[in-house]
């Protein structure tokens, strides 16, 4: 006669998900429900309407905190619409790593305004006035329109080259847009300098 075998009881024992110990053979695998639910964090619920209130106001001011340092920080995740995409990227990198003349524009134009508010002379006055209307605005002006035009019409020639699958429709305005602004006032703040190093990481 042939014996029975007696079976062994298995060890149905669950097993925690923080178990230091290897899971060996006899021991059954963990659901994932399980542990999911030993992972999650429980969130006090608001005791009442001030503190839903509070706990969403909190809330909002994190996530504008964590979107603002995206941004500044150039990540693509947090840029508006107009500043999203490959080409517009080769395009600030491009604009930031010159020295053009029309970044100089608003600078000149402070420069020349305050020269027309202080109470000079009346004969310096109108000697400054003179300079002014006759040589400094047609000069900055002719220098503004010509670097616009240029740095347009470059932008859209290397984004055709570099990056034949982006559109350069707009690349080009938006370069020129952004060789007219101070460069520390430029957003998103550049990451490369004049001459193309990239910018230090500040300490």
């Amino acid at each position: 006669m042939l014996r029975r075998r007696s079976q062994t009881s298995l060890d149905d024992t669950p097993v925690p998900v923080d178990d230091p110990k290897p899971q060996g053979k006899g021991r059954p695998t963990p659901k994932r429900r399980t542990q999911e639910s030993n992972r999650r964090q429980y969130v006090s619920a608001p005791k009442d309407r001030k503190e839903a209130y509070r706990q969403m106001r909190s809330k909002q001011a994190s996530e504008r905190d964590r979107a603002r340092q995206g941004m500044l920080a150039g990540d693509e995740r947090y840029l508006p619409v107009r500043d999203k995409g490959p080409a517009r990227k080769f395009a600030r990198d491009w604009v930031d790593s010159r020295r053009l003349p029309s970044q100089y524009f608003l600078p000149f134009s402070l420069v020349i305004l305050l020269a027309t508010w202080v109470p000079w002379p009346m004969a310096i006055r109108a000697q400054v006035l003179g300079y002014v209307v006759t040589i400094g605005w047609p000069i900055m002006m002719i220098g503004v329109l010509f670097t616009s035009v240029f740095v347009a019409w470059k932008m859209k020639k290397l984004v055709t080259e570099k990056l034949p699958k982006e559109s350069p429709k707009g690349v080009g305005f938006y370069a020129a847009m952004r060789a007219l602004q101070i460069r520390k006032l430029r957003f998103p703040p550049p990451t490369v300098l004049p001459g193309g190093k990239p910018v230090p990481p500040k300490k």
